[in-house]
């Protein structure tokens, strides 16, 4: 096994809250994404689902992507081409989802989010996620809402060694260790001691690719190899804690090309990624009523394309003259954050903010050097006129030194308790989304591509509306039953999409769109009785149709408004105390994604229905307890066997798609996995 550099220990940083279940099955939940200081599931004023450590392990899962794609309302999407998948939460795309790690925001080089794919699946303690726009708290990118990585952090005095060999077949490609196949492995070290804590922890993913209907050397999914690791130190000492954390990533995405039979020649490209994320955190309780709270992250994102050509006559490797064949993008990111938790009587709670970003980026796809400043300060407050009421009013003010960014984003989110049983919460904000760095200053021309960035974009801004109805059912004994229905709606103004420059129709750029929608509602139900947990879901989300309102084309082809896509899922796990083993299973159903379009029939444009097919996913797995230090895991992935959707659209919406089947996953796998805990007081 060759390893890059010296071996690095990884990190789980301290977070600053308790180990919660899920909230499927406990309700008592602590979380801690966008509140003053860590309370129940119950009491937030926002709507907050999480992923608990145990169902993580349950799903064995090498990457947080294989955790969130049974949630309702996720959806996410591949580029085969890049070898890259992105995220979208409640019917809005990766670019509207802002991606934290124990409430720092991660830098990704685009409005693709590969940051969820590339943080160590085996550091993180649970999920957070929350609905609807976030943009007070968080800035922007925050429209849909948040995903918070929160990661684990060792307790007392305890000295801890974990590990983690975990082999997946690739459909029905699998070399044991190496090669064809996924492979993980982990190992990891808590340490804490009246006061101090200190973890660290290595993990490698090898992900070996898959042929699917290629053939030679070419793979349908890109084989990728992964180094993760870091180092965590900290001290905790009566009313105030601080930590340093750094995390590495490295990892090769490799584009294997076809041997040309005339000169027995071939193509290679690997996609290299170096992320270095420092993070320093502190946190000081002043006294009763009045607290503090601040965050420091230096973020460095490196991804380099590298071409060669390989000759197979003489066994011998170069490296390709062409344009953008060499091509090196950096992306680097220093943010601040402070904030203040003041609690101005028993009724009345206030918590001021300040937050600093800059982002800076350079390459030969990016024009110059550029540089972004973002300066805000927000502040919002928690008011309990009487005991079933809480409301939340805030308000953020920015100034950025290149877009036209929103003076001021407002939002009031509110709780009300109908009684012991039942939770209503209702909420508008505002969000808004900046301009990423490529959108911004992106240029790149070759023989295929005329692609070059839009600096006089706006940042998108949104209206949203956002309601959900809580009811925990009575209950005896063990049994606990719970409803939760919600519902949303979205509207947004200069939505940022691909179009083609005024100038020159020749070149494609990014541009202000007037407006767009989503809406849609949920309906969930969770129920949790001695051994079992079961949880069952339905959504029904809309997305607006550009072409409603044009009456170029829709005077004469009438569509509706809106577009839907259904989604159900079904979690259960039965959990074998005596034995020590659990059972469970994971499901969801996808439905069609229709989409309105443009297409040339008969000599006339015309607008027409496509639509990317429904699919059926589900996760089979089972652990089982061998002594007090090791578990096995296994069971099966994709039980559906689903690789590519058909789908009738001429483009999938990705800048290096052409249309055709959506490749989806690689077909049913199989995994086995085997864990080591050991602990000493």
């Amino acid at each position: 096994m060759k390893v890059k550099g010296a071996l690095l220990f990884g990190c789980l940083l301290y977070a600053v809250c308790s180990k919660a279940q899920d909230t499927a099955i406990q309700l008592k939940d602590v979380v801690v994404t966008g509140q003053y200081q860590q309370q129940s599931v119950r009491q937030s004023v926002y709507r907050i689902r999480t992923i608990s450590s145990e169902r993580i392990q349950l799903r064995g899962a090498t990457d947080v992507l294989g955790v969130l794609n049974s949630e309702l309302g996720i959806r996410f999407s591949n580029d085969a081409a890049l070898g890259e998948t992105d995220v979208e939460l409640m019917g809005m795309s990766g670019q509207s989802v802002k991606i934290l790690l124990d409430g720092v925001p991660l830098v990704d080089r685009g409005s693709t989010r590969q940051s969820l794919s590339q943080m160590d699946i085996n550091t993180i303690d649970r999920i957070e996620i929350v609905e609807g726009p976030m943009s007070v708290v968080y800035g922007t990118d925050a429209l849909a809402g948040v995903i918070n990585l929160i990661t684990k952090k060792g307790k007392g005095d305890q000295l801890a060694v974990t590990a983690r060999v975990q082999e997946e077949t690739v459909g029905t490609e699998y070399k044991p260790f190496n090669g064809k196949g996924l492979h993980n492995e982990s190992l990891a070290l808590h340490w804490s001691h009246q006061g101090w804590f200190a973890n660290g922890s290595f993990t490698r993913n090898d992900f070996g690719g898959w042929q699917g209907q290629y053939t030679g050397r070419k793979k349908e999914w890109h084989p990728k190899d992964q180094w993760l690791g870091g180092a965590m130190l900290g001290y905790s000492h009566n009313n105030w804690e601080a930590w340093y954390r750094l995390d590495y990533l490295d990892e090769d995405i490799s584009s294997l090309g076809d041997i040309n039979t005339g000169n027995y020649r071939a193509t290679d490209q690997h996609y290299l990624t170096d992320r270095y994320t420092h993070q320093a955190q502190a946190a000081w309780q002043l006294n009763e009523r009045l607290s503090f709270n601040g965050a420091l992250s230096w973020q460095v994102y490196k991804r380099r394309t590298q071409t060669t050509i390989k000759d197979f006559q003489d066994n011998t490797e170069t490296l390709s003259a062409d344009a953008g064949a060499q091509d090196v993008s950096k992306f680097n990111t220093l943010f601040f954050r402070t904030t203040a938790q003041y609690k101005v009587s028993p009724k009345i709670m206030m918590q001021p903010g300040i937050e600093v970003r800059r982002d800076a980026s350079s390459g030969q796809r990016i024009e110059g050097e550029p540089v972004i400043s973002d300066y805000a300060v927000f502040v919002s407050a928690e008011i309990k006129p009487v005991t079933w009421m809480n409301i939340r009013p805030g308000i953020r003010f920015s100034k950025n030194s290149v877009y036209d960014a929103p003076p001021a984003i407002p939002s009031i989110n509110t709780r009300f308790s109908l009684n012991k049983h039942m939770d209503l919460r209702l909420s508008y904000g505002r969000g808004f989304r900046a301009p990423a760095l490529r959108e911004l200053y992106f240029y790149f021309f070759d023989a295929s591509h005329a692609i070059q960035g839009n600096p006089d974009l706006k940042a998108e801004y949104s209206h949203s509306v956002n309601g959900s109805l809580n009811w925990q059912v009575p209950g005896r004994g063990a049994l606990r039953y719970t409803v939760a229905l919600s519902g949303f709606y979205n509207h947004f103004d200069n939505l940022i999409d691909i179009g083609y420059d005024a100038s020159d129709p020749a070149i494609s750029t990014y541009i202000n769109i007037n407006k767009f929608r989503t809406t849609g509602g949920m309906l969930e139900h969770t129920l949790h009785w001695k051994a079992l947990q079961a949880s069952l879901g339905f959504s029904y989300i809309g997305r607006y149709n550009r072409f409603t309102d044009d009456t170029t084309y829709n005077k004469t082809y009438p569509t509706p408004a809106f577009t839907w896509t259904p989604e159900v899922n079904a979690n259960i796990t039965w959990h074998f105390k005596r034995m020590g083993a659990s059972l469970s299973a994971f499901y969801k159903y996808s439905g069609a994604r229709p989409t309105y379009e443009l297409a040339d029939i008969d000599n006339a444009t015309v607008v027409r229905l496509a639509e990317t097919a429904a699919f059926h996913y589900a996760d089979v797995t089972a652990t089982q307890r061998i002594n007090k230090f090791l578990s096995v895991n296994g069971g099966v992935k994709n039980l559906f066997n689903v690789d590519r959707l058909r789908n009738t659209s001429r483009d999938v919406g990705q800048a290096h798609s052409t249309g055709g089947p959506v490749l989806m996953w690689y077909g049913r796998s199989y995994f086995l996995g085997l864990s080591f805990r050991w602990t000493k007081s």
